[in-house]
């Protein structure tokens, strides 16, 4: 292994979250040649390079604007947004903020784990390892599906997978597919894959869908809820379960086709399909998984940062810090996961105050949940004019 080579600050995952906060900390005054973001990927997109080829920039919930730069600034005046890929749009979007930023991203290079080191931590790769005074972890979810156990899972003959390898309806063309999940990626697969095949929805709760207007008052509620669990130790709960699934002509359409008609979770996997403690079975082909995602955190293991009640205790103004912790900072985790705790986040604006070093050097850390994200978050199109309330990326 290289010698280690010492960073003020490493950055962890070069997505929305990362390159934002790369922006903020240089516009604050952190020397660029002090600054190292890493990211697993070998190229710029983040989770957005695996968004499956039926998700485009006219059926993506929201995309965020990076500071600075507008997403429209990559999109050509004709393009059709309904055939324009978010897989293809949006890491070219990333990929050209990371050129005008002049954001040196080390790719791809994947964190093994980070430790505790004289005066800060130290990142170790395959091959390379480094050390930081500070920590800005945003490696997202999209590294770790979740798939709950059931009995008989490994003795189903059909296909089993998850939101994450899922590429599109085509794929269950006439087949018998259960999709489990209660949040809007499920009732994205259902309203596609319910046109060409046959389909059952399980969920462990029923799902609230919602008309209701989003609003500043709508958005501080689910911030508030996660970030109050996150600042008690607990794990992030589902923003969704706040906000409910918001209805669209699409999912109209859908539910006109009887495709919405929701089933309480089965009890038991069989060879050929599900089973209800009732006794009632659901013959199937194929078990699709919209169970959602789990933070990546894994490498962070070696800090044992989890307590008793399961979660992270976080602290901060906005919940990004790791409580007793002032130099890691984990960007993407609770409230800041999410488009409402984005924007609340810039609304709060970029203030950064210095935090003492054990040797005695301020670091440009203790302020930063105030200042990583930005305050636009526009639909994909080209007027900018109605402010969207969601991203995909935060989908479950």
């Amino acid at each position: 292994m290289l010698p280690d080579a010492a960073y003020e600050v490493v950055v962890i995952g070069a997505g929305q979250a990362g390159l934002s906060a790369a922006h903020h900390l240089l516009r604050r005054g952190l020397p660029r040649e002090r600054m190292l973001v890493l990211d697993s990927a070998d190229g710029p997109g983040g989770a957005w390079r695996s968004r499956w080829p039926t998700l485009t920039l006219s059926t993506v919930n929201g995309v965020h604007d990076l500071p600075g730069m507008a997403f429209t600034d990559v999109l050509g005046p004709d393009e059709d947004l309904s055939a324009v890929r978010a897989s293809e749009a949006i890491p070219r979007y990333f990929a050209e903020y990371e050129r005008r930023e002049n954001l040196a991203v080390l790719r791809p290079f994947t964190v093994r784990c980070v430790g505790e080191a004289p005066g800060g931590f130290r990142v170790e790769g395959a091959e390379r390892a480094f050390t930081a005074r500070g920590i800005v972890n945003a490696t997202g979810s999209w590294e770790r599906p979740f798939v709950p156990w059931y009995p008989g899972a490994d003795r189903f003959a059909g296909r089993q997978l998850h939101t994450r390898d899922y590429r599109g309806p085509q794929d269950f063309t006439s087949q018998r597919v259960v999709v489990v999940g209660g949040g809007i990626s499920a009732v994205d697969h259902i309203e596609e894959i319910s046109q060409v095949a046959e389909t059952t929805w399980a969920t462990r709760t029923p799902p609230r869908f919602s008309d209701e207007r989003f609003t500043p008052d709508v958005g501080r509620a689910a911030v508030a809820q996660v970030e109050e669990r996150v600042r008690a130790g607990l794990p992030p709960g589902s923003l969704v379960s706040v906000t409910g699934i918001p209805w669209n002509p699409r999912y109209r359409a859908a539910q006109a086709r009887g495709a919405l008609e929701r089933l309480p979770m089965f009890e038991a996997i069989t060879e050929d399909g599900v089973r209800w403690a009732d006794g009632r079975k659901q013959a199937a082909d194929v078990i699709l998984w919209a169970t959602g995602f789990r933070s990546a955190l894994d490498h962070l293991s070696p800090l044992r940062l989890r307590g008793r009640g399961g979660g992270i205790s976080m602290a901060g103004r906005l919940a990004t810090q790791v409580a007793g912790r002032p130099r890691l900072h984990l960007i993407g985790y609770g409230p800041s996961a999410s488009t409402i705790g984005a924007n609340r986040a810039g609304r709060a604006g970029c203030e950064v105050r210095a935090v003492k070093s054990d040797l005695g050097d301020p670091i440009l850390l203790g302020g930063l949940d105030a200042c990583v994200f930005p305050p636009q978050c526009y639909l994909a199109s080209r007027t900018r004019a109605e402010p969207a309330h969601r991203n995909h990326a935060g989908r479950s």
